[in-house]
This record gives structure tokens, sequence and C-alpha cells, in this order.
């Protein structure tokens, strides 16, 4: 079946069933095309929460469409594929999460939101990318346990405005921890004009680099609002299709070609059809584990923005 015809039936589906399609910024092209809400993993669940469909199809990774069943307790969420893991999120489960928790009495536990719903309900607050230096902040002890990305825990100790010890976790994003300084080097002499945008999950050397630092949605909103041409993005590939299409007239490049999450890149508009035809395959997280994720997730968007 030709694309076109493709998406096509996924619109067709998705209106037949009171659907709602959810794609990450790091999704194929021909899958953000037809999606109808296009962000990172937070900001589309609490879109999909805000909505009237029925069903969420969540178009990225496993703890992503959790999130979203998390946040849409009456809502049927559906992951089109199942072997579409996260290995930051991989990296902590909650047994192993006690286990730390039981060495270090009355320290709070900061969660990246790349995480599982049993994790987050044995966290005390999330935190996004963007928000993590706010979340630090926000707390009151003196040390705070920082999950599960090592390289997010360390920049937000690098930008803390308080006098905070963060304990670290050993877990990174394969992608992004993957970017080396030399690729970042060899871009920036490639595209002199061009400011060098990195996300927090970069290693530290490499945002030793970075004019810039954001999260996926902050990187789409620089580009969009800054005057330079031309850009280097130390994120995942996808989200450059997004760039392009939002941007006409602007450039972009990726500073290496082994900025691919192979788990993101396996959704095919072929399994989105599937998904909603078969109602497959459905996302649930137990009520008590939900309720206690939903409080740190809570707990986290209480955190007052600048």
């Amino acid at each position: 079946m030709e694309l076109m015809a493709q998406q096509q039936e996924v619109r067709y589906w998705l209106e037949k069933r009171r659907a709602i399609l959810l794609a990450h910024n790091y999704q194929p092209g021909e899958i953000q095309d037809v999606a109808d809400v296009l962000g990172d993993s937070l900001e589309l669940s609490i879109k999909a929460s805000q909505t009237a469909a029925e069903v969420i199809v969540f178009c990225g990774v496993h703890f992503m469409a959790e999130t979203a069943a998390i946040l849409c307790p009456d809502k049927t969420v559906l992951l089109p594929r199942t072997d579409v893991g996260c290995c930051l999120a991989e990296s902590v489960t909650a047994p192993k999460l006690l286990a730390r928790k039981a060495e270090l009495p009355g320290v709070p536990v900061v969660t990246y939101v790349n995480s599982t719903a049993a994790v987050k309900a044995e966290s005390d607050i999330c935190c996004t990318s963007a928000n993590a230096i706010k979340v630090v902040n926000s707390l009151a002890a003196p040390r705070v346990l920082m999950i599960p990305d090592q390289n997010l825990a360390l920049y937000a100790a690098r930008h803390t405005s308080k006098d905070i010890e963060i304990l670290t976790w050993e877990g990174w994003c394969n992608v992004h921890d993957g970017l080396s300084v030399e690729e970042v080097r060899e871009a920036k002499a490639a595209h002199p004009q061009a400011p060098f945008i990195a996300h927090p999950e970069c290693n530290p050397e490499v945002l030793d680099q970075a004019d810039v630092i954001r999260s996926t949605s902050g990187m789409l909103s620089y580009v969009r609002e800054a005057a330079a041409r031309e850009f280097i993005i130390g994120t995942e590939k996808g989200i450059l299709h997004r760039m392009h299409k939002e941007n006409p007239g602007k450039v972009f490049y990726s500073p290496s070609r082994r900025l691919i999450c192979r788990p993101m890149k396996r959704m095919q508009l072929e399994d989105v059809i599937a998904a909603l035809k078969e109602n497959r395959y459905r996302v649930t997280v137990p009520e008590d584990i939900r309720l206690r994720a939903l409080k740190a997730v809570e707990r986290m968007l209480a955190v007052p923005r600048d």
C-alpha cells in the first residue's frame, strides 16, 4: 500500500474509533505527518488527557504509553508495537530503587519521566529534561537521589541554585550519551555559523561544547525564534523532520549518523492501522501503581514555572 493510502487509512480508523494519534518528535516522518499531536512524552500525555478522544494511539516507546495511561485512566491506550523499549527506562526497576532508598532513608527521589510507572510510583516527584533544575530547586532536602539518567542529574547538579547534593544513578540514553566531543567539533568546524543545541541527556563533555542546552520542545522553540539560519541539533534525528517543516528556509544538521533511536524507528503506519483495527496492544497500569505514580507527576506539575 502506498504511503498516502496508508495515511488515509490511519485517519479513517482514527475517526471510526474516536481516537487520537500521538507521535513523539523522534518518530518516522510519515507517522509525524499523520499524527494529531506531536511533542515530547509528557506533553503528549497531558494534551491527550484534555481531549474527548476515547482511544489514544501512542507512537513512541513503552514508558510513554504508560504515562498516558497514568494521566488518562478513562481512555484506552494503545501502543502499536511491543518491541519498543527504552534502555534508559529499563536501567532502573522498582525493586532496585526500593533497595537504594533503604540505603538512603529520608532522601527524596526525583525521577525523570523517562521511566516506568512502577518506578514513578516509588518516587517523590518527577521531572522532565526541561524542568529538572526547577524541580531540584523546589526541594528543601540537603540531598536528593535523581534517577535514572546520570547525565541529566549531573546537568542539574551543575546548574541548581541551591546548596544540594545530587546523587546519581547509572543510567543513560544510549543515543544521547553516544554523541562524542569529536563529532560535535567536526560539525561545528563544518558549519561555523550554526549554533550547536544539545539535549541535557548528552554527556557533560558534549554539553560543554553547546551554545544552547534545551529539551526537545525547547529546541523546537529556540530554532523557531532564533535569528540564525543554520543549526546543529544534538538530539535524535527524527526531530529534524519537524524542524524542516516548521522552519522553511532554515537548515538543520545532525552532528552524528548514530543519533538514531532504533525502537522509535520500528513504528510503522501498518502497525498503527493494525492497532486501531484490532485494539492492540493495550497498555494498562494497575490502579495502586497508577495513583502513586500520578502523585509524583502532579507534584512536578505543581512546581512554579517562570
